[in-house]
C-alpha cells in the first residue's frame, strides 16, 4: 500500500506549521553585512575565505581547487574516448 500527498505550500508557511522561527530578517541582515565588508575590502571577507569552511580539506587551495578540476575534467575526457573506441571496435 503507496500513499502519497502533495502539499502545496510557501517555506514560510510551513515553518510557521512547524512552529519554527523566521529568521529571514536575520539572514538579510548578515548579507547585508558580509556584501558591505566585501565591498570596504575588509580582511576576511574575500570569496576564498568565505568558502573555506564550506570546501573539503583537500580543497582549502585555490590551486587543489584547480588541479582537482581538472583532474576531473580530463578524466571524464579519456572515459568518454576510451567508451568511443570500445563502442568502435
Amino acid at each position: 500500500m503507496k500513499i502519497h500527498f502533495d502539499i502545496d505550500a510557501t517555506p514560510q508557511e510551513l515553518r510557521s506549521f512547524f512552529g519554527l522561527p523566521n529568521l529571514e530578517p536575520i539572514q538579510h541582515e548578515i548579507l547585508e553585512i558580509i556584501r558591505q565588508n566585501m565591498s570596504a575590502g575588509m580582511e576576511g571577507f574575500d570569496p576564498a575565505t568565505i568558502m573555506k569552511p564550506f570546501l573539503p580539506e583537500h580543497l582549502h587551495t585555490l590551486t587543489a581547487l584547480q588541479n582537482t578540476l581538472w583532474q576531473a575534467m580530463l578524466g571524464q575526457s579519456q572515459n568518454h574516448t576510451d567508451t568511443e573506441k570500445k563502442n568502435e571496435a
